[in-house]
Formats: C-alpha cells, sequence, structure tokens
C-alpha cells in the first residue's frame, strides 16, 4: 500500500528529528519510523470505517423518525437505498478491516458532529439525490456512490482533516495519499468481489528499502556530508538549510546503496522532496550539487547499478 515517495518523506522526517534531538539513537530512529509507517496503514484503515460511521448515522435517524407522535408514510417507510449500500456492506463484512478496527480501537463514535455534517452534506449532492431516486441500483451505482463519497466530500474538507492532525502527528502528511490509495482501490474493485484490504508494505523489498535507507542516511552522515560539503563552492556550508543536506545526505545513501533503483528515479525523487519541505530556491541548489556528486562517486566507480539505463543522470 504505501509507496516509496511517502517512504522517503517518512525518512526525512525521521532523519531530521535524529539530528536535531541530543539523545537519539539509531535504534530508536527505526522504530520511531516502523511506528510512523504503521500510523499510515491505521489512518487507511480508519477512512475505510467513515462511511460506515455515515450510514450507521442514517440508520439511526430513520429509527428515530419511527418514533414520532405522527410518523409520515415516508418516516414509516423509509428509502433504505444509502443503508444498504452493497460496497458498505462489504467494508462491514471484512474480517480483517474488523480485527484491525478492534485491535487498535478506532472508531468515530467520538466525531458525531463529522459524521452528521458528512451525511447532511452527502445527502445535498446531486449526485447522492440521483443515487437514492433510482427505480433501481446495481452493486456497480453503489460502488461509484462511494467513490464519489471519498472524491467529492473528503478530499480537501477541513473538518475532517483537524479532526486527524489533531489524532496524530504522523497523519499531518498521510491525508492525500491514504485518500488517494482507498480512491485507487474503489476504482479497481470490482463491484461484485469482496472487499480486500490491500498490505502496507507492496512486497519485503519497500519494508527492506525503507530500513535500509534510514539506516544509511544516519551512519553515513558524516562522510556524506564532507563530500558535500567538497563540491559547495560559494555558500557557507553553516548557513545552508539543513533540511537540503539531509536531502542530499539521503540521496547519496540511495544511490549508493541500491542498485537496483536508477540514478535517475533518485534525482527526481529527492528534488521533488524539496520542492516541498525546504525552500523555493533548494530544488535548484540540491540539483546542482547532487549531480556534481553522482559524477564524483561513479568516477570512485562507488555508483554500481544492476540493469540496463540504470547509471543515466541528468
Amino acid at each position: 500500500m504505501i509507496s516509496r515517495r511517502l517512504l522517503r518523506i517518512k525518512i526525512l522526517q525521521i532523519v531530521y528529528a535524529h539530528f536535531s534531538s541530543q539523545d537519539s539513537s539509531l535504534s530508536r530512529s527505526e522504530k520511531d519510523l516502523l511506528f510512523s509507517i504503521q500510523k499510515t496503514y491505521e489512518l487507511y484503515c480508519y477512512l475505510l470505517l467513515l462511511p460506515v460511521a455515515v450510514k450507521d448515522y442514517a440508520v439511526s435517524r430513520m429509527e428515530l423518525a419511527k418514533t414520532k407522535n405522527l410518523p409520515s408514510i415516508e418516516d414509516l417507510n423509509p428509502n433504505t437505498r444509502f443503508t444498504d449500500n452493497s460496497f458498505i456492506a462489504k467494508l462491514e463484512q471484512s474480517t480483517p478491516l474488523k480485527e484491525y478496527l478492534k485491535k487498535h480501537k478506532l472508531s468515530w463514535s467520538n466525531y458525531p458532529e463529522l459524521i452528521r455534517k458528512l451525511y447532511q452534506q452527502l445527502s445535498e449532492t446531486s449526485y447522492f439525490i440521483n443515487y437514492m431516486s433510482q427505480a433501481e441500483c446495481s452493486p456497480e451505482d453503489d460502488r461509484q456512490l462511494m467513490l464519489q463519497f471519498y472524491t467529492r466530500e473528503l478530499e480537501d474538507n477541513g473538518l475532517l482533516y483537524d479532526i486527524l492532525e489533531e489524532q496524530s502527528i504522523f497523519w499531518n502528511d498521510d491525508i492525500e495519499f491514504v485518500l488517494g490509495v482507498i480512491i485507487q482501490g474503489i476504482r479497481n474493485q470490482a463491484p461484485e468481489t469482496a472487499h480486500t484490504l490491500l498490505p502496507l508494505f507492496k512486497n519485503e523489498e519497500d519494508k527492506d528499502y525503507a530500513v535500509t535507507l534510514l539506516r544509511h542516511s544516519i551512519t553515513d552522515y558524516l562522510s556524506n556530508r564532507e563530500l558535500i560539503e567538497r563540491f559547495v563552492t560559494n555558500w557557507d556550508v553553516e548557513r545552508i538549510a539543513l533540511t537540503d543536506i539531509l536531502i542530499l545526505n539521503m540521496a547519496i545513501a540511495e544511490i549508493v546503496h541500491f542498485p537496483s533503483i536508477p540514478v535517475r528515479v533518485s534525482f527526481d525523487e529527492f528534488l521533488e522532496l524539496s520542492k516541498f519541505y525546504s525552500t523555493s530556491k533548494s530544488s535548484v541548489f540540491i540539483n546542482g550539487i547532487l549531480d556534481k556528486i553522482v559524477v564524483h562517486l561513479q568516477e570512485l566507480n562507488l555508483v554500481r547499478k544492476t540493469g540496463r539505463g540504470l547509471m543515466e543522470g541528468n
């Protein structure tokens, strides 16, 4: 589930914390990284539970309406199309999801205002009104409703983002990524099939990648910093943003220690990282310094790539 781009972001955050703290250790930083990654998966499962919570709220409204002193025909015979949504039912029936939610004690019960607002917001949309008014609905219609719910009601939802960021600082940079994973999963899932919970890592190699990159980003830091200083001209090294140094350090570690990752991929990924986590001029600075360093490392035969075309830089 988790992408290498997000892994790089998390590693950068942990490395920054490691070198900003007086009492950090490699083992502690490794534990922090794995905990941060697990929190991303926790968010994934938590957001999968959200439409179930909204559906449960809709059911409670129906039950309450039936207890009126003078209930209407509509109160006594409510439209249950949304509450019977087959996609939501699959989420409820997913044993792995239920077990994970129970183990980690994840529930939306403490946020009734969010659930109420989401239901109200959803029920007023044209696509929901159209869905509820159809003579018949197929599993595909149910799936499409959930796809629109996640893309239109949750993306950039200020209240949801505030609640999630209050619950965990590890989720600040994860929300959009996780929503994207869920949305892509809904698009890829056949309407008739049971819901499949994605694994935390796409494969064991990704987990090894994360731990190995973190280790080398910490243990090779001093030698990599000396290398960076050698190629910095017209700059006071002490005035260079720490984030820029750490991004360069991570890029060198990845280029040297991961023979299956093309040099161009490492360049592009860390330049992209600098656009979001450092200054506006950082990408130009990092690109220039990293280009010189890679040429130097190649001359020393320290960059060994397996596979055709993997040695290509700029």
